[in-house]
């Protein structure tokens, strides 16, 4: 449940698990909203790249208009949390990328997709996450990406088996793993951190 003066942080609603996430972030005491127009990207704090098939988002924000004007946000300072598939999208490299796809970009980072392996080798796992109290998170991977490699700028939050699976550089934040699919919130509420210490140093940054 949200309360006054709580961010608004919207979920890229293109492809995927939007709905998750919109439960999470509003537990994580944020006003959710979908995002699916260049208008009401203009109107959040802070924006959600959720899991899904990260080709078909990019086509999809192409579609929609989507594309540059998220790149705009990014690259202004625009918070944004990409699981999953939003991590493969917020990443400047992709080692096997498919035809015609694009990033958003954000963090300095290359990544390789399913490198987990494919949907029936789907698994749960305890991942410690470096700026996250109570104890290590439930991490769901789902034909999950991880970081190859990230440049100096990138601060390594988790790894699982010597992989990294989060990462944050600046405003943008990443997993390889799906939060939102386990009740617990508290990766939210990283993010919503986030977006209300961005928007304190400057309202909705990077909004036109």
């Amino acid at each position: 449940m949200s309360t006054p003066g709580s961010p608004v942080i919207g979920v890229l609603a293109l492809q995927g698990d939007v709905r998750e996430h919109l439960t999470a972030l509003a537990a994580a005491d944020a006003v959710a909203r979908p995002v699916r127009r260049p208008e009401e990207l203009a109107e959040v704090d802070g924006l959600v790249i959720p899991g899904g098939e990260s080709t078909t988002i990019s086509k999809l924000a192409h579609l929609f208009g989507l594309m540059e004007p998220l790149r705009e946000r990014v690259r202004a300072g625009m918070p944004v949390y990409g699981t999953c598939a939003g991590l493969i999208l917020l990443a400047e490299k992709i080692l096997d990328p498919r035809s015609g796809q694009e990033t958003v970009g954000g963090i300095d980072m290359i990544v390789r997709r399913n490198a987990f392996g494919r949907q029936n080798e789907s698994f749960e796992s305890a991942v410690a996450v470096t700026g996250v109290e109570g104890g290590p998170v439930e991490g769901v991977f789902i034909r999950a990406p991880w970081v190859e490699s990230v440049g100096a700028g990138v601060e390594v939050l988790a790894e699982h088996k010597g992989h990294i699976v989060a990462v944050r550089q600046g405003a943008a934040l990443a997993t390889s793993f799906h939060p939102e699919l386990t009740g617990d919130h508290r990766m939210h509420a990283l993010f919503g951190d986030m977006v209300r210490t961005a928007r304190s140093e400057g309202v909705r940054v990077g909004a036109p």
